[in-house]
């Protein structure tokens, strides 16, 4: 059951990329290319394909660099929240950019994780949302549909699409670094530095954290190590393999 597609997005994109380093001594992490195309690229024309008309892209990590990208982007368009006196992690992010987002249910991306195929992905994570249900709805991915993860399972999903905590169980799926969120659940929070993850788990406690397995190829690109791996992911999907 969908409300509708959600008109904005939340894109993070202003940690300092340390286990990137050191290319992120002189790019910031969503500008490193990965098949002639940077990381932060992919997301926004995923956005762009779902019909999201705003981006919100916080920027804290050589800031001016991602400012002079995004300077003039049309699809969608893009606003900037700058986090100049410190970093907020995800949440902080979040909060402090709410009055460019709005109070209806928007998207969040992560600017350093992207997928090849599944382009309906957000399409069809929009479909699953219901805000009589959720608080919070993730996109995952099966741990064999994807390049780079190197940690443990996420998530549990139950039948009714309801989700635990999986800790590394492996049966667990990843979550795959989109989601929409509702902003009802950062009443009276502060824009001061928190995870996302607290409210992934009070939405745990309330029956209201829900998940949409994607479909495609997952990547995430932690480490120079790993952007041959996933130049490698984007040409095997690319050749049809």
């Amino acid at each position: 059951m969908s409300d509708r597609m959600p008109e904005k997005a939340m894109v993070l994109a202003a940690g300092l990329g340390k286990r990137m380093r050191p290319i992120t001594e002189r790019i910031p992490k969503p500008l490193v290319p990965i098949s002639g195309k940077p990381l932060i690229d992919w997301g926004l024309d995923a956005l762009a394909s779902a019909g999201v008309g705003e981006a919100v892209v916080n920027v804290h990590h050589l800031a001016p660099q991602l400012i002079a990208h995004l300077e003039g982007w049309a699809r969608p368009r893009v606003a900037i929240s700058i986090e100049s006196d410190e970093l907020l992690d995800s949440a902080g992010g979040i909060v402090k950019a709410l009055p460019m987002l709005g109070t209806a249910p928007f998207f969040v991306l992560n600017a350093d994780t992207f997928w090849v195929g599944g382009d309906e992905n957000l399409a069809e994570l929009a479909l699953a949302w219901d805000s009589a249900r959720m608080d919070i709805l993730l996109m995952l991915a099966n741990l064999e549909d994807a390049t780079g993860h190197s940690g443990r399972t996420d998530f549990l999903l139950a039948g009714d699409g309801r989700l635990s905590r999986a800790a590394g169980a492996p049966e667990g799926l990843i979550y795959a670094g989109a989601a929409i969120v509702s902003p009802a659940i950062f009443e009276d929070a502060r824009a001061e530095p928190h995870s996302l993850n607290v409210y992934f788990d009070q939405a745990i406690a309330n029956g209201r954290l829900f998940g949409h397995v994607m479909k495609g190829h997952w990547i995430t690109v932690g480490t120079p190590d790993a952007i041959a791996a996933a130049e490698a992911a984007v040409a095997r999907h690319s050749a049809g393999t």
